[in-house]
């Protein structure tokens, strides 16, 4: 007779599923992205993380916390490569320039990410109460714009670009057009509609660099009078 026993097994608690902070920003980055800061509720932010409020709260603060390290992380996955169209070495300014500006329109209008720019269309969306965010957006705008200013620098002390070049106002210029090709594509405007509005700025390049960006050198006669 077979005396040996077998224990009977018991069924543990199973681990409990590791926070994975990446995933939960992509989560909440798209979340702001769609809807605003405002507009998102912490309970929107725990379904569409995952995550229990606690685990949030512990790993960010609150809210504001939170949209920060999601603005952030946009910077790190969208930013970087922006930055590298830019610094191509095989690439005239002018190429760098237009790449970097369709790779803007390409983003802008890609189906697996909310239209336009999480800068640009979570700015627009802010009440008055939330100054702080504001705040941080602002300086998030400048960053974008001191990339661009920083990579004409270089390239006109390459002596790619003429010594008179407002540099800039051009930086200044084209954030100012990715800001409206943000809109654009937030209103339903398509890839090929924003790369028209690339063509039409890079048709004006030559007079932009040579004249620097002002009121009467952007592609815009301005008559002028004479001074009695």
């Amino acid at each position: 007779m077979n005396t040996d026993h077998v224990a009977p097994t018991r069924k543990g608690r199973g681990r409990p599923k590791q926070f994975d902070r990446d995933d939960a920003l992509d989560k909440a980055l798209e979340i702001f992205w769609r809807h605003g800061y405002d507009a998102t509720s912490l309970n929107d932010l725990v379904e569409a993380t995952g995550a229990k409020a606690p685990t949030l709260y512990a790993e960010f603060g609150n809210k504001e916390g939170l949209f920060r390290a999601a603005a952030e992380r946009y910077i790190a996955k969208f930013a970087d490569r922006g930055r590298a169209l830019l610094a191509n070495p095989k690439c005239s300014v002018a190429q760098a320039t237009e790449d970097f500006m369709r790779d803007t329109a390409a983003m802008y209008t890609d189906k697996n990410l909310p239209s336009g720019c999480f800068i640009i269309c979570t700015s627009a969306a802010l009440s008055s109460s939330s100054d702080e965010v504001a705040k941080m957006l602002r300086a998030r705008h400048h960053f974008q714009e001191n990339m661009l200013t920083d990579f004409l620098r270089s390239r006109q002390e390459a002596g790619e670009l003429p010594a008179q070049t407002d540099i800039s106002t051009l930086a200044k210029y084209l954030t100012c057009i990715q800001q409206g090709m943000s809109v654009q594509a937030r209103d339903g405007a398509t890839r090929e509609e924003l790369d028209s509005i690339v063509s039409t700025l890079m048709g004006l390049w030559p007079a932009l660099v040579r004249l620097g960006v002002t009121p009467s050198t952007a592609g815009v006669r301005v008559p002028q009078r004479d001074i009695a």
